[in-house]
């Protein structure tokens, strides 16, 4: 049976007498990139202190490639790189310097270090500034630099806490193709408030509220949980608005040009088909319908919305 990557048991903490994550639970079997996402004050970077082994959880337990934290916190945490939302450079350091004295905090060998350098310079396209001063780069390549100590020890999971603040969309575009590359042999679990960042990079998505989870699935499951509720219909014989809005399950018509016209629906799934046997019947002549998906912001507001309701 294959041992998960990942995997969190009833998980929750308290600071003082609030708790500030409850019954948190996961797993992930399989490389590629699992976005996090919780409003803020949500739990989303308690999560992430436990994961990363810099907080203890007050219950639960936390699994790194097999390993309990509890039982071994040493052997989990080399298995785990952690890049926080501000880079842990030292800026007078050169890249080679900074990255040597990274793999000595992971206790890699003297013979290990030179070689686990050289690999991670070379998948973070920043071998060519190996002896440049880190206060000379770019914010880009010292971001890039910041994701090379987060590897250069090997690890199985890779957890990233908004990787893309600041930068410009030139070098959000090459981080993005960065992260989709090392993601290719381990978890990458990429924390973000930026909707649209994780829609474009993961794979799957955990979404955090008040200390609970209150969606765990794919991102395209994710992106159709909530069933459209709008579509637009192009008629080449466009009835009177109040003929439209006189079908079952139409709440209310929008005319958009002579041709096209905003439906709003109850969510009756059949809807589409009553137009279509609509237009037949009355010469409407229906070129297309095209269902209107909810935004992913809208989708993470009622799902928050959601659970605020259920805790109230």
């Amino acid at each position: 049976m294959q041992k998960s990557i990942v995997k969190i048991e009833n998980l929750s903490h308290k600071y003082s007498a609030n708790w500030a994550i409850r019954d948190i639970n996961l797993e992930i079997n399989s490389y590629g990139i699992v976005g996090l996402l919780g409003s803020n004050g949500a739990g989303k970077s308690t999560t992430m202190n436990i994961l990363c082994g810099s907080l203890n959880q007050t219950e639960g337990n936390v699994y790194i490639n097999g390993i309990n934290f509890r039982d071994d916190p040493m052997r989990a945490k080399r298995e785990i790189g952690f890049l926080p939302q501000s880079p842990p450079l030292y800026m007078d350091l050169t890249v080679d310097e900074y990255l040597m004295y990274c793999a000595g905090l992971r206790h890699m060998s003297g013979n290990e270090r030179k070689g686990a350098v050289k690999e991670a310079k070379e998948r973070c396209g920043i071998a060519h500034f190996s002896n440049r001063l880190i206060k000379n780069l770019s914010g880009g390549y010292r971001q890039r630099v910041g994701i090379a100590q987060a590897i250069v020890h090997r690890p199985k999971v890779l957890v990233l806490d908004e990787p893309t603040n600041g930068l410009d969309p030139n070098q959000i575009i090459e981080v993005r193709a960065l992260i989709k590359d090392i993601a290719r042999d381990r978890v990458v679990i990429f924390s973000s408030h930026i909707l649209s960042e994780v829609q474009l990079l993961c794979r799957d998505i955990m979404m955090i509220e008040n200390g609970r989870i209150v969606f765990e699935d794919s991102m395209d499951a994710f992106n159709n949980y909530i069933a459209p509720h709008s579509m637009l219909v192009h008629l080449n014989n466009m009835p009177a608005i109040m003929e439209l809005e006189a079908i079952q399950g139409v709440m209310k018509a929008d005319l958009l040009t002579e041709k096209l016209v905003r439906l709003f629906f109850s969510g009756d799934s059949g809807i589409a088909e009553t137009i279509v046997n609509e237009s037949v019947n009355k010469g409407w002549r229906l070129q297309e319908i095209t269902l209107e998906k909810n935004s992913v912001e809208e989708i993470f507001k009622q799902l928050s919305q959601h659970q605020s309701n259920n805790i109230s």
